[in-house]
């Protein structure tokens, strides 16, 4: 038989990472409770078994934090879970939230060599699964190392602060967070909706942190309190981490955003997370919903508008995005959540103004279409408005 009548291999359909069990779009479109359910330990195991323990794995290296993925992911093979999860713990404070909310089809997942011809390893199901397994089954206090004598003060509870804290923490720092809130996580807890990550997850996050010797004082703004420099010339801090965060929203340059209903998504969300309006009467503040809601943007944090409306109660809620469905920031997960649950989508549209009555109230919003123009400093092509014929 020649070469040419050598029958060849067929080559095996791509594999595709073990689904992750959620709740049905119908039913979670008029709750909080959380979407993704997380793996058992089962499926951990057969999705973790896939790993080929590289020798050179470049997953590490698309991670920001280079969690050690391929000792973690060997362990949860051996189902060694309370071990993986300390083993993350290494580099990475809050495996339970990152395993939630990182985008890791661009990061570590993107890197995954097994995700050249298959879908990638799911490294962020298999984080989630051993960080919650952990927190459920009495995370033990691991072995720190001796006090050196230094104290830090961190300003800010959100993530970087909480990292920061954690990291230092790890290698012998005396470590006092301040936060201006009455509660921990910053935008974890007032950004990031409880259908996303559970209010509950953060706190046993921080509630470890402080077993670890962390302190957390609340209602502390400083700049008003104290300063940075009584912080360190008066309370005898070596050094202070500051992680304030980027409260302050942007508003878009047109007319009618003052309009009433008008509302940036750190307010809406605010509103909705930390005061829990979505709970009126029980909790007084309230958010007005109209029947129809416009979002403009296209990443995570308009995902979590879009779908918080439509819990509230809105019939129609639209996605505005002025550039084109590939190159929406927000994770694909999160957008597909969204559209499964009925968000709709337009793109290359681009508000010009938004329209509102004799009482100052919103009713509309103008737009024009946009097409995808020449690259910008991002890489991306520009949207730029479309030409009358």
């Amino acid at each position: 038989m020649t070469d040419a009548e050598t029958p060849k291999k067929e080559r095996k359909p791509p594999t595709k990472k073990i689904p992750m069990p959620e709740q049905d779009a119908k039913v979670r479109g008029h709750n909080f409770d959380e979407v993704a359910l997380g793996y058992t330990a089962e499926q951990a195991i057969e999705e973790a078994k896939k790993c080929m323990q590289c020798r050179n794995p470049k997953c590490i290296s698309g991670c920001p934090v280079e969690v050690p993925i391929k000792e973690f992911v060997a362990l949860v093979v051996e189902g060694k879970f309370m071990e993986a999860n300390a083993k993350i713990k290494e580099t990475n404070s809050l495996p339970a939230i990152c395993g939630r909310v990182c985008p890791q089809e661009t990061q570590c997942e993107a890197s995954c060599i097994y995700g050249i011809r298959n879908e990638a390893i799911a490294i962020g199901r298999l984080e989630r699964f051993v960080s919650d397994y952990a927190r459920l089954h009495g995370e033990p206090l691991p072995d720190l190392p001796a006090k050196i004598g230094k104290k830090i003060a961190v300003i800010g509870a959100g993530p970087a602060g909480l990292t920061c804290a954690g990291d230092l923490t790890n290698i012998g720092y005396d470590v006092t967070i301040f936060e201006a809130f009455h509660k921990p996580g910053g935008v974890l807890i007032y950004g990031i909706p409880e259908f996303r990550l559970p209010k509950d997850v953060v706190m046993a996050e921080v509630d470890f942190l402080e077993k670890l010797g962390v302190e957390v004082k609340y209602n502390h703004v400083i700049g008003k309190i104290r300063t940075i420099a009584e912080l360190m010339e008066d309370d005898g801090y070596e050094s202070v981490f500051i992680g304030s965060g980027a409260g302050a929203p942007n508003f878009m340059p047109i007319s009618g955003m003052n309009l009433i209903n008008v509302f940036s998504a750190n307010e809406f969300l605010t509103r909705v997370n930390l005061m829990k309006a979505y709970e009126f009467p029980k909790y007084d503040t309230p958010v007005k919903i109209g029947k129809r809601v416009a979002v403009i943007g296209g990443g995570n944090v308009a995902m979590d508008a879009a779908r918080t409306s439509l819990r509230l109660g809105a019939d129609e809620v639209m996605i505005v995005y002025r550039r084109a469905r590939d190159q929406l920031p927000a994770r694909l997960e999160e957008v597909h959540h969204a559209e499964e649950e009925g968000v709709n989508f337009n793109f290359l549209v681009n508000p010009i103004e938004v329209i509102g009555d004799e009482k100052g109230s919103v009713t509309g919003m103008k737009c024009i279409r946009m097409e995808l123009g020449e690259p910008d400093d991002s890489g991306r092509q520009r949207p730029v408005p479309i030409k009358a014929v």
